[in-house]
């Protein structure tokens, strides 16, 4: 059995995190089964790497690969791309098409974002798994294939199940084996490495020298959040390697860069917001005031007890001045609680409320609803009206900025029935 560092050297997989080992070694282990696999985490982490080195370790490495991207593909006509069909099934289907199943027999197919697949294809889906069986569509005649397959999300699946949007026999049909990968930010000592390798990478490529991190970038590297994953990582490495002349990098220059994780705040009492912004800024900040309040009030708790448990006057003197800063008889508390109490009445948050997320985890949707007329329906339609506008009806452009996949878009048009 190869190795999990031969297997990384191979496909090219940079870092030594430990959940990233064990995601690579529990492929290496199921690869010579034909096993049903789901990859599952965040978007840009790099599922695509498992299916490859399944298939480059199995029976199947000299059968067919495909790949194919369930989220890409409209609803009406994702059947017929995994299934095929017959002549005149339906208005274009000028000539027989054999499906990826057929044309994978005896290799694997990957389903990337197989939680977007409709609920008609999970049942199609679902009857290939347990028989290896599936009918073109327009056919009568039941066809046999012999895949191996491997899925990916990014989507919870157990909440798509309760929604109704997953079938669940299918979930436990997939899964199998489930590998996860862990996010971006949860590999702290592999991030540089990532980056070094893509800078090595884009130097080649641009034919220019390589770029460098100074100590400080690399703490500020290391502390970003990367909701991109290793995508965006990738990303911003290609764009300081072609824009920057400099080219060892510090922290301010690399800051640029990086998208500033506060920059969504200011914009809820901002007087120049362009309409049509996405974001939901005004509900974070409510989260952050009400966090703030939390953390002041389990301080408060936390000084009273100690204070409590020993009672000595000699304590109590020594820390007078942090009891002061805590209760708010230092001047620049007392500051604070007025910058609070002013972005709370620009909110609308009521003066009394003693509602915190720890305590109630649809605080924030009550309050909303309390204040917005708008049903969550409603709203979901505005956006993609507006959205529609802005991009004069082109859906991918308006389903990249809505944040969901074209296929999703089109079936959110036709249940409204936008035109």
């Amino acid at each position: 059995m190869e190795s999990v560092q031969a297997t990384k050297q191979r496909f090219g997989i940079i870092g030594n995190d430990p959940a990233l080992n064990r995601a690579i070694e529990k492929a290496i282990q199921v690869a010579p089964t034909d096993i049903s696999v789901l990859v599952t985490g965040e978007s840009g982490v790099g599922k695509e790497s498992i299916p490859r080195i399944i298939h480059a370790l199995s029976h199947r490495k000299h059968a067919k690969y495909i790949a194919v991207n369930c989220g890409a593909i409209p609803e009406g006509t994702i059947d017929s791309e995994l299934f095929g069909h017959e002549k005149g099934a339906f208005t274009g289907a000028t000539a027989t098409r054999s499906g990826y199943f057929e044309e994978a027999d005896g290799g694997t197919i990957f389903l990337d974002e197989v939680g977007e697949l409709p609920l008609t294809t999970q049942v199609r889906l679902l009857r290939v798994l347990e028989n290896g069986e599936f009918i073109k569509v327009g056919s009568s005649k039941v066809q046999k294939t012999n895949v191996r397959i491997v899925a990916a999300t990014n989507v919870n699946m157990f909440d798509a199940i309760k929604k109704e949007k997953f079938r669940e026999d299918l979930f436990y049909r997939l899964s199998t084996v489930d590998i996860n990968l862990p996010p971006l930010r949860d590999r702290d000592e592999d991030i540089h490495l990532l980056f070094r390798k893509f800078a090595s990478d884009f130097a080649l490529k641009y034919k220019m020298p390589t770029i460098r991190l100074e100590d400080d970038a690399v703490r500020l590297l290391q502390s970003h959040r990367w909701p991109g994953n290793i995508r965006q990582l990738r990303n911003i490495a290609e764009q300081i390697s072609v824009i920057e002349q400099k080219r060892t990098i510090d922290a301010n220059i690399l800051r640029e860069y990086l998208p500033d994780r506060t920059s969504q705040l200011p914009a809820v009492v901002s007087s120049d917001k362009k309409e049509g912004d996405f974001s939901n800024e005004r509900e974070i900040l409510y989260k952050v005031l009400f966090d703030m309040k939390g953390d002041l009030n389990d301080l408060k708790k936390l000084t009273l007890e100690l204070l409590q448990h020993n009672d000595s006057e000699k304590v109590k003197d020594e820390n007078q001045g942090l009891i002061n800063k805590i209760y708010g008889d230092d001047e620049e508390i007392e500051m604070f609680e007025e910058e609070l109490e002013e972005k709370a009445r620009i909110l609308h948050i009521p003066e009394n409320s003693t509602v915190t997320p720890k305590e109630d985890k649809y605080a924030f949707a009550e309050e909303i609803q309390e204040e917005e007329p708008l049903s969550l329906q409603d709203k979901e339609i505005e956006l993609i009206k507006k959205s529609l506008e802005r991009h004069r009806g082109k859906r991918k452009l308006a389903a990249d900025e809505l944040g969901i996949s074209e296929r999703t878009l089109y079936r959110k048009i036709k249940q409204y029935d936008l035109k």
